[in-house]
């Protein structure tokens, strides 16, 4: 038998090659999709603890007196604090706001790799970043200057001549130190890479001496309780033996690099499995879909094999042997199929990964992607198995039918009675209980997200399967009724209805593989469209600002006044709208219905006219909130102070000195609660005055672009048109826009790897037009025969791929809309007021390539009856 399935295998080369694609596009996403996970896993891995350098342990919370309980013991030969220290690095005009570390005192600590020069050995000298240096204009041997303050502790001393004044200062502690400001002169000796992106996101960072570090950190120690610290054992030492002497004497929490590395990656790691479990599953709908269209593919190859076999069975075969031809071939197929997916799969991936090596430089991606067992094993077991269990209904079919019966063309199957009531049953009780999982889980999800998602997710898929399980009876009768409707264009277009009722089983398979394909595609489009409606009107209010610019505060807590030439270089920039200067200030908020406000919890106080505010901000509180004599809260401050609207509570400049005689105005005002995003509290200019009455000049620029979606390229020319001043941008719309490009990019993906799905079920139409040529040849060959002609023939087949086509296309439209709208109002519904959305040009553009696939599909089929002479298929018996 295996000669002769080899033998009939060449002589359906043609037919097998569509269900080999079909297997092959499927195993292929499943290789890729396994390696781009094992890619994700070490970039991020890579990514995520190249702050950890080769260190051995990791200590959490190390305080000072912690440190030295740590370096003194043996095991111990290093210890490096991860402390990175804001600094403001001069060069002539140019001015940039940088961190700096400390050098290591052991190489393997070291995160970043000298590329030129040497690293900081003494005082006064720094290494810098490839890029920082650049943008510095600097080269090794050049000097540039790095301004910071220290606090001094200075004892009061009393001054002869002031007589009592000096005890009146000693009584009441007026001064207990002050705030002295300096320029360190800084060296550059080397020039750093940071190949992993350890520092990517301050833009990197310079190393100067840990005495130096210390300096320009305020003169205070590098480690605060609340800093981590990298730990180098001594050569020899065993590490989980140091592990656990360096925890019990330092009382805290140390890890291996290893643990460290799982404690930092947990969320990240998490969401690189999500994504490969996603992609998985859009897989696994390729290959059920592929499974459908082997199916069909086998029951061409049966019907079109029904002579031979028959003349098999008449010789001698038994039905043991020809159905282990078919399963033999099916698994040839698969083989075959799933070998050449995997190498397809291989290239795809690893040609991915070169394009996003050239594009993503700042991402430590591997030169080649690990080709493991599983990657090769997983493919392979699955697509030959699919292909197996697809092939296993047409084997059964082909041992069926007696030995002489079978020499006669196989009637249509219908489907039995008893059959009917068993999947009528199944198919209600499915799609009902679906129903009422999935609208209890839109409503849980407002009030618990993790038990909406998880019963919204299983009522949907329950009736999902429901819906299929129950296609072969509601799918043919509105194919059948859409083709009653057509049926008065002509005879082409009757013939192609009433054909389609012909085989109910064959017919609901077909327009199910591409209702599959079609309503996740349509589900996600409406899902991603509702998501960024409703997402859009979330970050309004989390994101009111485009971009903030603000002269950076100083060590002494005091501003500077912004220059004028920033307003003016902003303004010149590409895709700004509108700025507005702001005047900001540390604010100190006491309880409600206290008098003073100095023991009062800090935040940022920013005065600005309501109308200014509607102009600059996305989300900003009406000229009825924002008035003299109130301070507006966004709920989440307002929660953080327990203060709810109406309340009076006290607001000072804050004393960021430390000074016990600190004396600031203190302004009562009533608290208005305003969902205006944010973290800061607004009040009016006039009531500002009444609090910080010398601040009259604004030290921020809120600036407003005219379209976020291009914030990320207006982000970038606001910091070239700024380079030459030292201030921070806060680039809240180019966060936004990651989010919006987040949303677009996946809906991109899934639509592209559902779209396979569809263009398998596009095959799978092609196979069940060429069953229905074959199963009426001599119906054709009778119509042709009383005066049908080839066109007609033709136009027939036509109408009646678009019919299966469109039928699933729009039904898969309809209820991936209605999906997309359930699964949008569960996950949304606790981050804003979902708004559901209908992506009409993306819906009208699946229907029109789904109709489009089914015309195509009928050109062969349409070909092969039109060719046949009507006397060849008369004499079929």
């Amino acid at each position: 038998m295996l000669r002769l399935t080899l033998a009939q295998m060449r002589q359906s080369i043609g037919r097998l090659t569509a269900g080999g694609v079909a297997i092959a596009i499927g195993t292929a996403f499943v290789a890729a999709t396994l390696l781009a996970g094992g890619v994700i896993t070490r970039t991020g891995y890579d990514s995520l603890t190249a702050s950890l350098a080769q260190a051995d342990l990791v200590a959490e919370y190390v305080d000072t007196e912690m440190l030295e309980e740590i370096t003194a013991l043996p095991e111990v030969a290093a210890a490096q604090p991860t402390t990175v220290v804001g600094v403001e690095l001069q060069r002539g005009p140019t001015q940039i706001w940088v961190g700096v570390t400390p050098r290591a005192t052991d190489p393997r600590l070291e995160v970043q790799t000298l590329v030129e020069g040497v690293l900081p050995d003494d005082a006064g000298e720094i290494a810098l970043p490839g890029p920082m240096a650049e943008r510095l204009k600097v080269a090794i041997g050049d000097e540039i200057e790095a301004p910071y303050s220290v606090w001094s502790d200075v004892s009061p001393t009393a001054d002869p001549a002031a007589g009592t004044d000096a005890d009146a200062a000693t009584d009441t502690g007026a001064s207990e130190g002050v705030w002295e400001s300096s320029t360190m002169t800084l060296r550059v000796v080397g020039l750093l890479d940071d190949p992993l992106g350890a520092y990517t996101g301050q833009g990197g960072a310079g190393v100067v001496t840990p005495a130096d570090a210390e300096r320009l950190y305020g003169g205070t120690p590098l480690v605060d309780g609340y800093t981590n610290v990298l730990l180098a054992v001594t050569p020899g030492a065993d590490v989980i033996a140091a592990q656990q002497r360096i925890s019990q004497a330092a009382d805290t929490a140390v890890y291996t690099k290893d643990e460290a590395a799982q404690e930092l990656i947990a969320t990240f790691g998490a969401d690189g499995q999500i994504f490969t479990k996603l992609v998985l599953g859009f897989a696994a709908v390729a290959l059920i879909v592929a499974a459908l269209v082997i199916s069909n593919t086998f029951q061409v190859l049966v019907a079109q094999r029904t002579r031979t076999l028959a003349l098999l069975r008449c010789v001698g075969a038994g039905k043991r042997q020809l159905r282990a031809s078919v399963l033999i071939e099916a698994t040839i197929l698969g083989v075959v199929a799933s070998v050449t997916g995997i190498v397809g799969g291989t290239v795809l991936a690893q040609s991915a990964l070169m394009v996003l090596r050239r594009v993503a430089v700042d991402a430590p991606l591997p030169a080649t992607v690990s080709v493991t067992p599983s990657v090769i094993l997983a493919p392979l077991l699955v697509g030959t198995l699919m292909t197996v269990l697809a092939a296993l209904m047409p084997a059964r079919a082909a041992t069926r039918v007696p030995p002489i019966a079978a020499l006669r063309p196989a009637d249509a199957p219908v489907v039995t009675s008893r059959s009917s009531r068993v999947r009528v049953v199944l198919a209600a009780l499915l799609t009902v209980g679906g129903v009422l999982g999935l609208v209890g889980g839109v409503v849980m999800g407002a009030s618990d997200p993790t038990i909406g998602l998880l019963l919204g997710v299983a009522g949907g898929a329950a009736s999902f399967v429901g819906v299929l399980v129950g296609a072969v009876f509601w799918v043919p009768k509105v194919v059948s009724g859409t083709g009653r409707l057509l049926a008065r264009t002509g005879p082409s277009a009757k013939l192609a209805a009433a054909n389609t009722v012909r085989n109910p089983r064959r017919t609901a398979a077909t327009s199910t593989a591409l209702l599959i394909g079609v309503t996740l595609v349509a589900m996600m489009s409406t899902g991603a469209a509702s998501a960024r409606t409703t997402l859009n009107t979330a970050l309004d209010s989390q994101y009111p600002v485009d971009v903030l610019i603000a002269v950076p505060d100083r060590a002494d807590g005091t501003t500077a006044v912004l220059p004028p030439a920033v307003e003016l270089g902003v303004r010149q920039v590409d895709g700004v709208e509108t700025m507005v200067p702001v005047r900001s200030v540390s604010a100190s908020v006491g309880p409600a219905g206290t008098s003073s406000a100095e023991n009062g919890g800090w935040i940022g106080l920013r005065a600005i006219e309501a109308s200014d505010a509607a102009q600059v901000m996305r989300s900003s509180p009406s000229a009825n909130e924002l008035r003299d004599g109130v301070v507006v809260m966004p709920p989440n401050v307002a929660a953080r102070f327990d203060v709810v609207d109406g309340d009076t509570v006290p607001v000072e400049q804050a004393n960021h000195t430390g000074d016990d005689s600190w004396s600031a105005p203190t302004a009562q005002l009533t608290v208005v609660v305003a969902d205006f995003g944010g973290s800061g509290i607004l009040v009016t200019p006039a009531t500002y005055s009444q609090i910080v009455p010398e601040g009259a000049s604004a030290n921020e620029l809120w600036v407003r672009l005219a379209s976020v979606d291009d914030a990320a390229s207006a982000f970038v020319g606001i910091q070239d048109a700024l380079q030459d001043h030292s201030v921070s941008i806060q680039g809240a719309a180019a966060e936004r826009a990651q989010f919006q490009q987040v949303i677009d990019t996946l809906l991109a993906v899934v639509v592209g790897l559902l779209g396979v799905a569809v263009v398998i079920a596009v095959v799978g139409v092609a196979n069940t037009l060429s069953l229905s040529v074959l199963e009426r040849r001599r119906e054709s060959a009778t119509l042709r025969a009383i005066g049908l002609s080839r066109r007609q023939l033709r136009l027939t087949l036509a109408i009646e791929g678009l019919l299966i086509a469109g039928v699933g296309a729009v039904l898969g439209a309809v209820l991936g809309m209605l999906y997309g709208w359930a699964g949008s109002a569960t996950v949304l519904s606790t981050v804003a007021d979902v708004t559901l959305v209908v992506p009409w040009r993306d819906m009208s553009l699946v229907v029109l390539v789904a109709l489009v696939a089914g015309l195509l599909a009928s050109v062969l089929p349409g070909r092969s009856a039109a060719r046949t002479s009507p006397v060849a298929a008369l004499a079929v018996d």
